[in-house]
C-alpha cells in the first residue's frame, strides 16, 4: 500500500441540501484474523468509543477465511461488537459463510451458517452496539426480498444501505441459484436506497459490502458485473454523491474506479473508499459537512 496517498486526507464536494450539522462515522473490516489481532480489534474498538461518531460499521470478515466458523465464534464477536458505544452495524463476508464448507473452517454448508448470522446478528430492528439505531431491513414486510442482513438508514441528508456481496466471485461458482435470488434481493435494494434519495431530494448515497468488485478477475468478475451495472446506472441518474465503503482487499484506498460505459472516464460522483484489513487493524473515519450549501466527504485513517 502506498503510504503517502493512503494518509492523505480527501475531499470532494457536491451540490445539494444542506445539513443541519456536520457528523463522522467509522468503517473498518476483515480482522481480526489472529489473537494478536484480536486484542488490538478491542483496542480499536476502544479507540472509536472515545470519539464523537454517529456510527461505525464492520464490513465483513470478522474471522479468517480458515478457521472454524463455529456458533461460539459468532457468538465472541456479536459480544464484542456490543462493546461499541455506537451503532455498529455489521456486513456479513464470505469468511463467515461461504468458505465455512472448507475442512478448516468445519465443513458447514454456508446456507446454515447464513441463517445463523442472520439469527444471532440481523433478527432484530435495530443495530448493534450499546446505542442502537433503528434500522429498515430487506425482509421487513412489504419487501418481495427476504434479507435482513440488507440494511439501510438516513443519516445527516445521506441515505446509507448495506449489501450482502461477499469477495470471491460472489458465490457465482459455487452456488448459481444462491446468487442468482441474493443477486436480485441486492440490485433491488440498491435501486430503493436512490429511490430514497431521490424522493426526499437528498445529496448523498453510500453503499457498503464487503467485496471489491474490481479484484475479481476472468470468470469471477461475472458475479458482480450485475451489480456494477445496476450501481453505474443509478449513480449516472443521480445529481448527489454515491459511496461504495467495501473491505476484501485488505488495502486502504480512496479513488474512483468506476467508468462511464460511454466515455470510458470516470463518473465524478462516484468514489470508493476500501477500509483497511489484516493484518493492518485499523479504522476509516468519515466526516461529512455541508459549507455553503454543498456536501463534503473527509476519509481520513482512524488512526
Amino acid at each position: 500500500m502506498s503510504r503517502v496517498i493512503s494518509w492523505c486526507a480527501l475531499w470532494f464536494a457536491l451540490a445539494g441540501s444542506a445539513l443541519a450539522q456536520g457528523f463522522t462515522f467509522g468503517a473498518f473490516g476483515d480482522t481480526p484474523y489472529s489473537a494478536e489481532e484480536e486484542s488490538g480489534f478491542i483496542a480499536m474498538l476502544a479507540e472509536m468509543n472515545r470519539e464523537p461518531l454517529a456510527f461505525v460499521v464492520h464490513v465483513g470478515d470478522f474471522k479468517d477465511g480458515h478457521s472454524v466458523c463455529s456458533d461460539a465464534v459468532f457468538l465472541q464477536r456479536k459480544e464484542w461488537f456490543d462493546l461499541s458505544h455506537h451503532p455498529l452495524i455489521y456486513v456479513p463476508g464470505d469468511n463467515e459463510w461461504i468458505d465455512c464448507l472448507r475442512r478448516s473452517s468445519g465443513r458447514y454448508r454456508p446456507l446454515e451458517r447464513l441463517d445463523k448470522l442472520r439469527e444471532i446478528f440481523f433478527s432484530g430492528a435495530s443495530s448493534l452496539g450499546q446505542r442502537p439505531l433503528r434500522l429498515a431491513r430487506q425482509s421487513d414486510a412489504g419487501n418481495a426480498h427476504r434479507y435482513p442482513e440488507h440494511a439501510r438508514w438516513t443519516h445527516g441528508g445521506v441515505v446509507f444501505a448495506t449489501l450482502n456481496v461477499p469477495g470471491g466471485d460472489n458465490n457465482f461458482t459455487r452456488d448459481r441459484e444462491e446468487f442468482r435470488a441474493r443477486d436480485a434481493a441486492v440490485r433491488d435494494w440498491v435501486r430503493q436506497a436512490f429511490r430514497l434519495a431521490q424522493e426526499k431530494r437528498l445529496p448523498g448515497v453510500v453503499l457498503m459490502m464487503q467485496a471489491n468488485p474490481w479484484a475479481a478477475a476472468g470468470a469471477r468478475r461475472h458475479g458482480y458485473v450485475p451489480l456494477i451495472e445496476t450501481i453505474t446506472a443509478e449513480t449516472l441518474a443521480f445529481a448527489g454523491e454515491v459511496v461504495l465503503i467495501h473491505g476484501d482487499t485488505h488495502r486502504f484506498r480512496v479513488d474512483r474506479p468506476l467508468l462511464n460505459p460511454q466515455t470510458r472516464r470516470p463518473l465524478a460522483n462516484f468514489t470508493r473508499i476500501e477500509v483497511f484489513g489484516s493484518p493492518s487493524v485499523n479504522w476509516v473515519r468519515v466526516r461529512v459537512d455541508d459549507t455553503g450549501g454543498r456536501l463534503r466527504f473527509e476519509v481520513r485513517p482512524g488512526s
